[in-house]
């Protein structure tokens, strides 16, 4: 039996109830599927749009960006909310494209847990093991689902040695594949003793439960074909000999993930994985800020914006910033502290988002996201509490790696490129700089189709066609240092220096020798490739 972490300080029912996890995967391991039968499991939509189907059907219910839906990748990382069982979900979805990575290292720092798809016929692929190390900088605990297994498969201890080996996790087993591939046929359930078999007949069915006395249960050998059988019970003996037991503190740690087999497409082994995640994944955890650690069993609310997304409604010009709620009971019509502005903020139309479906929040509890439209008073690493100066760390802002000058195709409407640029950049889809000397802007993205997602957005949402240039910089890096030292610096270095959105110093680099170079000559000078976004 898998025991729970029971050192857990004992929270408000409410908030004890909630599990608030991303999922990450490799592309196409079947992340979206999984999301969508999670929300047909927590009754979120009726029927599952099969992923693959033809035209408006295609559309999963989080990709709502149309670039998204013509490209079929997820860019945008939206929440869901839904009831399960006794539970209350909050799964916060994450860009699968690797262009998006900052935007999905920002959702991680939203969530207490993480789910990680693989996919059985190919393993922990790159993107999964990026993902991974952001999680493990973290020590965010992992559950680890092994999909496809309706398809040809490797061996399943091979699977667990290279999670164990790459990833360095310790992987217990929570249930063992029957068959793979035409003769998948379910799994074996370890932790209850019990036969989960699959109906490939329908794809929208839960799976038939059988309970066992173990493995040597008479009713196995009328479900299961003989070479199975042996081979079944040759693996689980094997398996409880050479892998850990399940052991809730150190999955709490981040130091082992139990896994779980099966075939989302088939909608199979993803009520075991959720059920999974409501008995062992962590309630809302302790988060840092300064000057002190907030708990979410404290009273007051308090909470910090990890997202903004503009234009979720084109016929709206809204923007929402996502909140993560870390303490205390929301209700809606609240008057909140807004710390960066020192400004008081009434949240008064918060939505959730159930399913695709955007429902005003009348109230919300610790662990759960709410979206708050507002009209760019919210930035990314921005805290709201009941009065206190709160200023919630770890929400990073990366150097980007890729920079290019931008410009209106029409002229006249640079003002309106001002405002479309500086809007994104409030929304953390790209680093904004105006540099000391010339006109014009800078943009610096982390990965390459970041520029087309861009320059669709602009002309979707503004009308305004662009065209984005190569800029004589690769990189940049912001710097910091005595008041005096700084200015000097820049004094002689104009040709290199700009101003982010925040009106921080940047300086632009075009060689690695540029960097070295103030390093050496400037040892009073930091020059950084990430800045913590805050209140």
């Amino acid at each position: 039996m898998l025991d729970r972490a029971d050192n857990q300080p004992a929270l408000p029912p409410e908030i004890g109830r909630r599990r608030t996890f991303a999922i990450i995967s490799h592309p196409d391991a079947g992340k979206t599927t999984l999301t969508e039968k999670f929300l047909l499991y927590g009754g979120a939509i009726q029927m599952a749009g099969q992923v693959r189907a033809k035209g408006e059907a295609r559309r999963t219910r989080s990709d709502f960006m149309k670039m998204e839906q013509d490209r079929g990748i997820s860019v945008s990382a939206s929440a869901m909310s839904f009831e399960f069982d006794r539970w209350w979900f909050n799964l916060v979805d994450t860009p699968g494209h690797s262009d998006f990575s900052e935007d999905t290292y920002r959702t991680l720092t939203a969530v207490d847990a993480a789910i990680m798809v693989i996919d059985g016929a190919k393993g922990v692929e790159s993107q999964t093991r990026k993902l991974f190390e952001v999680c493990r900088m973290r020590d965010l605990p992992i559950l680890t689902f092994c999909n496809k297994m309706d398809r040809e498969s490797r061996d399943t201890f091979e699977i667990i040695d290279e999670i164990q080996e790459l990833l360095a996790l310790d992987v217990a087993p929570a249930s063992w594949p029957i068959g793979m591939g035409r003769e998948f046929l379910g799994c074996y359930d370890m932790i209850n003793d019990r036969l989960e078999l699959m109906d490939r007949a329908d794809r929208n069915v839960k799976a038939a439960s059988i309970e066992m006395k173990g493995l040597d249960d008479p009713l196995l050998d009328e479900k299961i074909p003989p070479h199975l059988l042996e081979k079944l019970r040759e693996d689980v003996e094997m398996a409880r000999e050479l892998l850990p037991r399940f052991d809730a503190q150190a999955f709490h740690d981040g130091s082992m993930t139990p896994i779980w087999f099966g075939s989302a497409i088939n909608s199979f082994g993803v009520r075991e994985l959720m059920a999974g995640i409501g008995n062992y994944g962590p309630p809302p955890q302790v988060r840092p800020a300064e000057p002190r650690q907030v708990s979410a069993d404290e009273s007051k609310v308090s909470g910090f914006v990890f997202k903004v997304q503009a234009n979720m409604d084109p016929k709206h010009r809204d923007r929402v910033a996502f909140l993560r709620l870390c303490s205390g009971h929301f209700t809606r019509g609240m008057k909140l502290h807004h710390v960066r502005t020192k400004k008081p903020m009434a949240v008064s139309n918060p939505v959730m988002f159930l399913a695709s479906e955007r429902e005003i929040a009348e109230d919300a509890w610790a662990g759960d996201i709410i979206g708050i439209p507002n009209h760019g008073q919210l930035r990314i690493g921005d805290a709201l509490t009941e009065g206190e100066d709160l200023r919630f760390t770890g929400i990073p802002s990366f150097a980007p790696e890729l920079l290019q000058s931008v410009r209106a195709a029409d002229p006249m409407k640079a003002k309106h490129l001002d405002k479309a640029l500086t809007q994104f950049a409030e929304e953390g889809a790209a680093k904004l700089f105006k540099p000391m000397i010339g006109s014009g802007w800078i943009v610096g993205v982390v990965g390459a189709l970041q520029f087309e997602v861009l320059a669709s957005r602009i002309e979707l949402e503004y009308g305004l066609p662009v065209r984005f240039e190569p800029s004589q910089f690769t990189s940049a890096r912001w710097i910091a240092g005595p008041k005096d030292k700084l200015e000097a610096f820049m004094k002689v270095n104009k040709g290199h220096m700009a101003e982010d959105h925040d009106g921080d110093p940047v300086y632009l680099t075009r060689l690695q020798w540029d960097i070295d170079r103030v390093e050496r000559d400037f040892p009073e000078l930091r020059l950084t490739a990430t800045k913590e976004m805050h209140s």
